[in-house]
């Protein structure tokens, strides 16, 4: 922003100072007018925009302090500066008070005033710099990756305005692929503390131990390799959102630490003492049934409790086979761009072929068949031979097996076609490898 972009008003009876502070300001390269009383400085408030008015105490008619109550009332953002008499220093100071920026006594020093305007112009830049921040983030209320039209997606988007406006805590629940995290940003995108952080961790990406360090941070020394002091993710979503996927899959050392944080909104780094405040809304998610977890004894139910408050259940994408095409042309045209192909159209056998396969990857599947369909197609339409999936579409599940048997069956699968490359099969199927390895054990698919 230029000084030519910044417009000063001036508002005092005495003509002197008005024109004095004119000539300072129009040298220094600043838009400037002035009004002899506050009548008229309303009336050019109405007709023009202004950043700064500098405004006497002490006029006729309407004085200065409810002139700055009517500039705040028009602009609550237009920085106001008081020129004072001496005597009148104390009423200033109640000027201050109710949201002027600074004053200076009469008379007035030109090397006092331009070291007071520079400042109030640095600040009328931050407020507009922060109001266009603002009015982006408001553009930007939901993620472009949700997409559909069907009951069930609409219904989950229904859920989300519903809670984002409260500080309630939130549980996603579905499937693997399903779009948790999205959701979880779109609660985030929609809440008053969507001008700080989301942070995110994937609690089945660590080891207790290093999940406790991700989460609370450490002193330096703490353990070996402890070189300096690290600040915890919690800490990091201080104000905003921390989102906690896999939250099922943490231990139990970890789920009495967290409950304590829930409920003290304070914890301690690791090899410190200090307690450490924080201030931030807690959204988890989960593709466990945490109601079984907690009957076996494997999940604390106070710790359910607390962070089941309000629950989010996203469906399958094979129960929402409507939005297959939506979401499938979405991919198509995001691939289309950041491939630079001019790929404009998905052919209706192939359409048809998308329909019938039963996903048992979700939405995350979806999109890495079309991105490896982006990357062998040759015309400007996705055929069928373009398309790869990690089941033959014979070999899909039938829909009447339980989510854990289709679970296994793919892990299963995807292992088989990748030769046992643990780290090949994670990138596959959109997961850690420590997440990976878990489930392995989980479903016993040692060799």
């Amino acid at each position: 922003m230029k000084p030519s972009d910044m417009g000063i008003l001036i508002v005092d009876d005495e003509a002197s100072v008005r024109d004095a502070l004119r000539k300072w300001f129009m040298l220094d390269g600043y838009r400037v007018d002035t009004a002899e009383d506050a009548s008229r400085a309303l009336q050019m408030l109405q007709d023009d925009s202004w950043d700064i008015v500098l405004l006497d105490i002490k006029m006729p008619g309407m004085d200065g302090l409810e002139l700055q109550r009517r500039i705040k009332q028009i602009d609550k953002d237009i920085i106001t500066i008081i020129i004072t008499a001496f005597a009148s220093v104390d009423t200033s100071i109640q000027a201050m008070k109710e949201g002027a920026f600074d004053y200076i006594i009469k008379p007035v020093d030109p090397d006092d005033m331009s070291h007071l305007i520079r400042n109030a112009v640095q600040q009328r830049r931050l407020l507009t710099e922060n109001l266009k921040l603002r009015q982006q983030l408001e553009e930007v209320s939901v993620p472009d990756e949700i997409v559909g039209e069907s009951p069930a997606i609409k219904q989950v988007m229904a859920r989300v305005a519903t809670v984002a406006q409260t500080d309630s805590t939130v549980m996603i629940r579905g499937e693997s692929g399903t779009g948790k995290e999205l959701i979880a940003l779109a609660i985030h995108s929609h809440s008053n503390r969507r001008y700080f952080p989301m942070i995110t961790i994937n609690c089945g990406a660590y080891t207790e131990g290093l999940l406790e360090s991700e989460l609370f941070g450490h002193e330096k020394g703490a353990f070996t390799g402890a070189m300096y002091r690290r600040r915890g993710k919690l800490e990091m979503a201080d104000k905003g959102t921390i989102f906690l996927d896999e939250i099922g899959n943490i231990g139990k050392k970890m789920q009495m630490d967290l409950l304590r944080v829930i409920e003290s909104r304070q914890f301690t780094r690791l090899g410190g003492d200090k307690e450490v405040s924080v201030d931030f809304r807690i959204v988890s998610a989960t593709n466990r049934d945490l109601e079984m977890a907690v009957k076996d004894g494997s999940f604390r139910e106070d710790l359910y409790y607390r962070l089941n408050v309000f629950s989010i259940n996203l469906p399958p994408l094979r129960e929402r086979k409507s939005d297959i095409s939506l979401i499938a042309r979405f991919f198509m045209k995001k691939y289309s761009r950041s491939m630079n192909k001019n790929v404009t159209d998905i052919s209706p056998e192939t359409l048809d072929m998308l329909m019938k396969y039963n996903w048992p990857g979700n939405i995350r599947e979806l999109r890495n068949v079309i991105e490896r369909a982006m990357v062998s197609v040759q015309g400007s339409r996705i055929e069928t031979g373009d398309l790869s999936f990690p089941f033959q579409p014979s070999l899909a599940p039938s829909g009447d097996e339980d989510l854990e048997t289709v679970e296994k069956n793919h892990i299963k699968h995807i292992l088989a076609r990748s030769g046992g490359k643990v780290a090949q099969a994670a990138a596959i199927l959109g997961i850690s490898r420590l997440t990976l390895y878990n489930k392995i054990e989980k479903y016993k698919l040692k060799k």
